[in-house]
């Protein structure tokens, strides 16, 4: 993973005494709450309903053992011993107290972390695919782009005030795992015909109040050209990007009212001024110097085969269902991709506790080269596991609370904090989501039900992506009671779709009775062997909305 060097050092040690100074003001009332407010918000920090939260950025979502005993300790501390990770592949801490952020923010800056633009209307935290470097499909690795990216744009004087937030997610993979269609820039590293390292550009998805797929501007930007062609695009927002009107301000509506024709003709012709103005292109041996840091670790030269591995497969029925679902294949021979579940009756998808962080941490070094990644599902990844080891580390993470053999499933559920914590939201959406799991909590159900993607959000903004869930709800109030609405068909891969309302919304008592009928029309509906998606997408609608809204 990338070390920083004695520059990225002293930003983030300099940001971290320069909020010092401004929280000290604050305190004193010398600094207004409105005053004060920008500058919290550049170093991450919301007030929420009951308390301030703070975001802590996780580029691409890598994390060393380290980092997160250090999110721990924060949690412990500073917090009410938790953390919560977000589909932005960071981490959130929902409890800390004003006047203690100026020591977090040290803290963090000791292990290399920061909260430096995981807020306010800039280019925010880079996500990636989270199997980027270990993934059979990959092509390119994503991970030095996408931190060269985040060296970019942290503090880049031009795009600091843009009209809206922006959003970069990066995949080198077959398969889209990181949703670039839904970013305000997706970048998926490719290699042409001469095995030249390039990207396609996919520009104005989004989720939120007006939900888009991101159109393609460019099928391969050469390498050398990266931040150049995205320089151009951003100044083309930034000049002509609505600001006022938020909600009308991110580039997707940019791009839908230009059309994509006329912005990708103002694209090029920005570019092709940046280039006349002398611009400097990305070279060699700065792509050689960050992706020094994401090299192959020390793997030992095993066979593909394993005989602990297939003897416990065969002997232990849990350990095979959890192997099944939550392992994924490994590019090396002899290793394997093992997810950790944050997904459990009891407990809101995503929290983690500081205990389970330092144990995490521990099985990270013993199984897993030190590393942890967040996922975009609110989950966790050991991303280098031997075969050999998957027993072992079966029984730990099972009895850490994360062995449930539910990836993918029904229960795997993307879930935003809702208004138990948001000041945005509408309705509460944890709460729902426990209902949700305890009640399809027989997983010969849930296997036989197939991949099913549920995702949920408490408002419009949908940091639950329930634009894109298999099924999506979405909570709304209607006359100070909160109600749920329910999407089908959307889906973020490269086949990206956006879900449509199937009709009234229903209340808190009425929404698990509802997914009941419609996951049993489905059932009825179904072809042999065919998933929900595809069931969805051969019968349409109707046959859900019938049988959904027939008594009610």
């Amino acid at each position: 993973m990338y070390i920083y060097d004695k520059n990225d050092q002293h930003i983030v040690e300099e940001r971290a005494a320069q909020f010092r100074g401004q929280v000290e003001r604050r305190l004193k009332g010398e600094l207004k709450e409105e005053e004060f407010r920008p500058l919290r918000l550049q170093n991450g920090l919301y007030l929420q309903l009951q308390a301030y939260m703070l975001r802590v950025a996780v580029p691409y979502g890598l994390l060393s053992s380290r980092q997160f005993r250090m999110l721990a300790h924060i949690a412990n501390k500073y917090d009410r011993s938790y953390g919560h990770m977000t589909t932005r592949q960071n981490i959130q801490f929902n409890w800390p107290k004003l006047e203690d952020v100026p020591n977090i923010l040290d803290d963090l800056a000791s292990v290399q972390m920061h909260a430096i633009q995981t807020s306010g209307n800039c280019i925010r935290n880079i996500s990636a695919d989270q199997y980027a470097g270990v993934a059979k499909d990959e092509i390119v690795d994503p991970r030095p782009y996408a931190e060269i990216m985040r060296q970019w744009s942290t503090f880049h004087p031009e795009f600091a005030y843009l009209p809206r937030k922006f959003k970069f997610a990066f995949t080198g993979a077959v398969q889209d795992r990181a949703a670039i269609k839904f970013h305000d820039i997706g970048y998926r590293a490719v290699k042409n015909e001469a095995g030249e390292i390039g990207f396609q550009i996919y520009v104005g998805g989004g989720m939120g109040r007006t939900p888009m797929i991101g159109k393609l501007v460019n099928d391969f930007v050469p390498e050398k050209d990266l931040l150049i062609y995205t320089e151009a695009i951003m100044r083309v927002y930034n000049q002509f990007g609505r600001r006022d009107n938020k909600y009308k301000a991110r580039i997707k509506i940019l791009v839908h009212e230009l059309k994509l024709e006329e912005f990708t003709r103002r694209v090029e012709d920005e570019f092709t001024a940046i280039c006349e103005e002398g611009a400097v292109p990305l070279d060699q041996a700065e792509i050689e110097r960050v992706s020094a840091h994401f090299v192959d670790p020390n793997y030992e030269n095993l066979s593909g085969e394993s005989e602990n591995l297939d003897h416990n497969l065969r002997d232990n029925k849990d350990f095979s269902l959890w192997y099944k679902y939550n392992v994924e294949s490994h590019k090396k021979s002899g290793y394997a991709i093992v997810n950790l579940s944050l997904k459990k009756k009891g407990v809101p998808p995503g929290d983690i506790t500081d205990v389970q962080m330092l144990l995490v941490a521990d099985l990270a070094d013993h199984y897993s080269f030190g590393e942890v990644r967040a996922t975009h599902e609110q989950n966790l990844v050991l991303a280098d596991v031997k075969k050999d080891d998957l027993f072992a580390l079966w029984k730990a993470v099972r009895d850490l609370g994360f062995g449930e053999p539910n990836i993918g499933t029904l229960q795997d559920i993307i879930c935003c904090p809702g208004l138990d914590f948001c000041t945005l939201a509408n309705a509460r959406s944890l709460p729902i989501a426990d209902k949700i799991i305890r009640r399809f909590d027989d997983f010969d159900y849930l296997y036989d039900l197939g991949i099913l993607k549920l995702k949920m959000s408490g408002c419009i903004n949908a940091c639950g992506h329930h634009h894109v869930g298999h099924i999506g709800i979405l909570g709304v109030n209607k006359k100070d009671v909160e109600y749920y609405q329910i999407t089908l068909g959307g889906s973020a891969d490269d086949n990206a779709s956006i879900g449509k309302i199937i009709g009234p919304g229903f209340d808190q008592d009425e929404i698990v009775p509802a997914l009941e009928k419609i996951l049993a029309t489905y059932i009825s509906l179904r072809l042999e062997g065919e998933e929900f998606l595809s069931t969805y997408n051969r019968v349409g609608m109707e046959p859900f909305k019938e049988q959904l809204y027939a008594n009610h």
